[in-house]
C-alpha cells in the first residue's frame, strides 16, 4: 500500500487531512485506528467505486482480515453488524426493501406537519431563555429534533431515547478504547433486545413493530433473521439521527459565520434547499465512512491497484470540497453555487434511505429558527470544537445568543 496517512481519531486535523488526500491522488493508503485501508476522496472515482459491483460492504465475505482485525478493534461494530449497511448483492437488496417502505416520498410527506410541530415546540422552549443567556443549539435543537422524529418513527419509548442517544454517541466516537467500545456495543444490544421484547408484547403502528411482524410471520428461513432484525434497528437508530444532527449543526454554524449567505436567503435570492445542499457538500455530516472491500483487483488511474480483499474508506468530507469537481473554491460556502451535487448521503445501491427525511428536518429547523430569531448570533469569543470522531463531522456544542446585545 505504501506510506499510510494516520487519520486523527479526534477529528481536529480534518482540513489538513483533506489537503493531504487531495495531494496524494485519487486513492490514499491510510491507517484507520490501526487498520489499513484505501481512503478515496476524489468524488469522480468515489462515485465509480460506490456503484461498482466489484466493491462490497460485506466484510465477512470479502475482507480476508475480518477475523484477524475486527476482534478488539474499536470500530468493530461498524463492520460486523448484520444489516443492509454491511450487506452485498441480493442480501442487501432484500434488507433494503424491508426498510424502504418507511422512507418513501409519500411517507416523508406525511411526517412534514409533525416535524414542524416538534420544531415549534423546541423553539418555544428556547424562546424562554433569559436575555443575554447562551443557548446551545446542538443540544436544544439539532439533537432533540432528529431524536424525536426517529423515536416516533420507530416507536421508541420516551424514557429510552436519552439512553439510546448515549450509546449512539459512543458508536460514532473514535477515541474509545477497545474495552469501552465493546461494553457500549453490549449495552446498546441489550437495549435493542428490550425494545424488541416490548414491541412483541404490545405492537404499535411503528417501524419496529412492522419489522418484528415481518420477522415473526416469515420465521427463521424467511425475510429476516433475529440478528438482522436487531442490527437493522441498530442501524436505523444510529444513522437515523446522527447525520441529521450534524447537518443542522453545520448549517446553522455556516450561516452564522457567513452572514452574507444568510442575507441571500432572506432576500429571496436563495432558498433553504440551497442552504441544506451546500451545507451537505461543504461540511459533510459523515467525514469518513467505514468500510468497503475490493471483491477483485481494481486498477485505478496512475497505475494504482486496490488488491482483492483490501479495505476502502469513503472520505465524504474531503470529496465534498475536492478541486477536481469544485475547483479552487471548494472549501467556500456559497448557497448560489451552481453545482448542487455531492456525495454526503452516499451514492449507488447504498444511497441513504433517510436522505429525504434528513433534508425535510433540516429545512424545517433552519427556516423556523431564523424566522423566529432573526438576530441570532454565535456566542462571542467561543471557539467551536469538533466532536471526538473521525467519522462524525459536527461540534461538541453550538452556543448562541438569541439577540444581539
Amino acid at each position: 500500500m505504501g506510506r499510510r496517512l494516520v487519520l486523527d481519531p479526534t477529528g481536529r486535523a480534518r482540513n489538513a487531512e483533506s489537503a493531504e488526500l487531495f495531494a496524494r491522488g485519487p486513492a490514499t493508503p491510510v491507517d484507520l485506528l490501526g487498520v489499513p485501508a484505501w481512503a478515496v476522496a476524489d468524488p469522480l472515482l468515489l462515485e465509480e467505486l460506490l456503484r461498482d459491483p466489484r466493491v462490497s460492504k460485506d466484510g465477512r465475505q470479502h475482507w480476508p482480515d475480518f477475523e484477524r482485525l475486527v476482534p478488539g478493534w474499536p470500530l468493530g461494530l461498524w463492520v460486523e453488524a448484520r444489516n443492509m449497511f454491511t450487506a452485498h448483492g441480493a442480501d442487501h437488496r432484500r434488507l433494503r426493501r424491508l426498510v424502504g417502505a418507511a422512507f418513501t416520498a409519500r411517507q416523508i410527506g406525511s411526517m412534514t406537519v409533525r416535524i414542524q410541530e416538534l420544531t415549534d415546540g423546541l423553539l418555544d422552549a428556547i424562546a424562554q431563555t433569559p436575555a443575554g443567556t447562551a443557548v446551545d443549539l446542538r443540544e436544544r435543537l439539532a439533537y432533540p429534533l432528529p431524536i424525536q422524529v426517529i423515536g416516533e418513527l420507530l416507536g421508541l419509548p420516551v424514557e429510552l431515547r436519552d439512553r439510546f442517544r448515549h450509546h449512539v454517541d459512543r458508536v460514532f466516537s473514535t477515541v474509545l478504547g477497545p474495552e469501552e467500545a465493546a461494553a457500549n456495543a453490549a449495552a446498546f444490544y441489550a437495549m435493542l433486545e428490550e425494545l424488541i421484547a416490548a414491541k412483541r408484547a404490545q405492537p404499535g403502528e411503528d417501524l419496529t413493530s412492522l419489522l418484528i411482524g415481518v420477522r415473526d410471520t416469515e420465521g427463521d428461513g424467511g425475510a429476516l433473521t433475529e440478528e438482522e432484525l436487531r442490527d437493522t434497528l441498530l442501524l436505523i437508530v444510529s444513522a437515523g439521527y446522527e447525520t441529521t444532527v450534524n447537518l443542522i449543526d453545520n448549517a446553522i454554524t455556516l450561516l452564522l459565520t457567513h452572514p452574507e449567505q444568510l442575507d441571500l436567503v432572506r432576500s429571496g435570492k436563495a432558498g433553504w434547499e440551497d442552504v441544506v445542499e451546500e451545507a451537505l457538500r461543504c461540511e459533510a455530516p459523515v467525514a469518513h465512512l467505514p468500510l468497503r472491500y475490493a471483491v477483485e483487483d481494481i486498477a485505478l488511474p496512475g497505475g494504482v491497484v486496490i488488491r482483492r480483499g483490501e479495505a476502502i474508506l469513503a472520505s465524504y468530507a474531503a470529496a465534498g470540497r475536492h478541486p477536481v469537481r469544485y475547483g479552487a473554491e471548494g472549501a467556500v460556502f456559497d448557497v448560489l453555487r451552481p453545482v448542487k451535487d455531492h456525495l454526503a448521503f452516499g451514492y449507488g445501491p447504498h444511497f441513504c434511505l433517510g436522505a429525504p427525511l434528513a433534508r425535510t428536518e433540516a429545512r424545517t429547523a433552519l427556516r423556523s429558527l431564523f424566522e423566529r430569531f432573526p438576530h441570532l448570533v454565535l456566542l462571542p469569543g467561543v471557539e467551536l470544537e469538533p466532536v471526538d470522531s473521525l467519522i462524525s463531522n459536527g461540534h461538541r456544542s453550538l452556543p448562541v445568543l438569541l439577540a444581539r446585545e
